[in-house]
């Protein structure tokens, strides 16, 4: 059966893909490192032109520059019908290490896992479309649709160059499928949580502390009860989480304090309770006389919500069942690029990357023995969705 046949292929490629791995892994790009990231960028189209792609380098001067592969057009160009819908294929490549971290955390193979800076998050799922596309070619496997990879550089720093281009592609997709890290034990994400952050800034009156302490009016004092405000915000039944994490002001101990700034991250599962808590933010108003309260910042990542994964998930759920696989569905509070695609109501399904743990940790590694698996999940869910 053709589902045997792809096991057998990538557990035959599997010293290879490791090669490829770490080759990646070791080339190193932090998303604040633009020259780093364009040559990467270049290096990436040059191994996905070799298997047949079309890529595009999308420049882009504040961060590293995009790369847009399109694979299987050819087969549909020139129908008469309508256009076949593609599938979307999203991964970032841009990591949260620093140049330099290799020389103490060297990509390593202990005891079956792999380690090395990114290569959780998510260098590992560059090498997955790769070789899911050789499979495709040499397998000579037909596809219902043609495939749109995007492989962005600034998806840890928030994606603010790449927003754009992710949900203009997501529009015209069919599916999206996230080659993000999975939960533990291989479990994919039905949902993200979305949210914002805010920062708080309080203006007050400076004055002695000890000569004329009636005279001023402290600004770390309104933000500390601001925060007694903000933290109510949170709705634990709902899972909505409203923290302020980081907290400054005055300036000697014996002035009373002018100015204070507060950081707020929010997070929830709902666009209704991110757009809740959002307005209330923007509505704090001042508890002490005289004090003064502005607001800045707001959402900057929408939630997966389930209802948009859960059909796709089923799918890809039962495309695992003919490969021997056991999927499982989960959520996580973080967000990813998979969080703009879904909001836009286009079917998304997240956490495709190869099993493993520890992302942006010291112990970040993934399980070896997963990548053949892993990879004939990728391919077949083309072949069959």
């Amino acid at each position: 059966m053709i589902y045997q046949q792809m096991l057998n292929y990538f557990a035959a490629k599997g010293p290879e893909m490791i090669e490829v791995i770490e080759d990646l892994v070791t080339r190193e790009t932090p998303s604040d490192d633009k020259p780093r990231l364009d040559a990467f960028a270049d290096y990436l189209a040059g191994r996905l032109r070799a298997v047949g792609a079309e890529v595009e380098i999308i420049p882009c001067i504040e961060r590293g520059n995009h790369l847009r592969a399109r694979f299987g057009y050819e087969r549909f160009d020139g129908e008469k019908t309508a256009p076949v819908k593609p599938a979307l294929v999203l991964c970032h490549y841009d990591t949260v290490w620093p140049v330099g971290s290799l020389e103490t955390h060297p990509f390593r193979i202990e005891e079956g896992w792999a380690y090395g800076p990114g290569i959780f998050d998510m260098q590992t799922s560059l090498m997955l479309v790769e070789y899911a596309l050789r499979a495709i070619q040499d397998l000579s496997l037909e596809l219902p649709r043609p495939v749109t990879i995007l492989m962005t550089s600034d998806e840890e720093v928030g994606s603010q160059t790449s927003r754009t281009l992710i949900e203009d592609e997501g529009k015209n997709a069919e599916y999206v499928l996230v080659l993000e890290s999975p939960l533990p034990g291989g479990v994919l994400k039905t949902a993200r949580k979305g949210g914002g952050n805010f920062q708080i800034e309080i203006t007050g009156r400076a004055a002695h502390a000890g000569v004329e302490p009636e005279k001023g009016i402290s600004a770390i004092h309104e933000l500390a009860l601001q925060i007694l405000r903000i933290h109510e915000l949170g709705d634990p039944e709902k899972g909505t989480t409203v923290n302020v994490d980081v907290v400054r002001g005055g300036t000697k101990s014996n002035v009373i304090p002018a100015y204070a700034t507060g950081f707020v991250d929010v997070r929830a599962w709902t666009a209704d309770e991110v757009e809740r808590v959002t307005k209330a933010m923007r509505t704090l108003q001042p508890i002490t006389p005289g004090a003064r309260i502005d607001v800045s910042g707001g959402a900057n990542r929408p939630p997966l919500e389930r209802k948009v994964t859960i059909d796709l998930f089923k799918r890809v759920q039962a495309v695992g069942k003919r490969l021997g696989l056991d999927l499982e569905e989960g959520s996580t509070g973080g967000g990813s690029d998979g969080s703009w695609t879904g909001a836009l109501g286009v079917p998304t399904l997240d956490g495709l990357g190869v099993p493993g743990h520890g992302a942006h940790a010291d112990h970040e590694h993934i399980e070896v023995d997963k990548i053949p698996a892993t990879a004939a999940l990728l391919t077949a869910c083309l072949r069959d969705l």
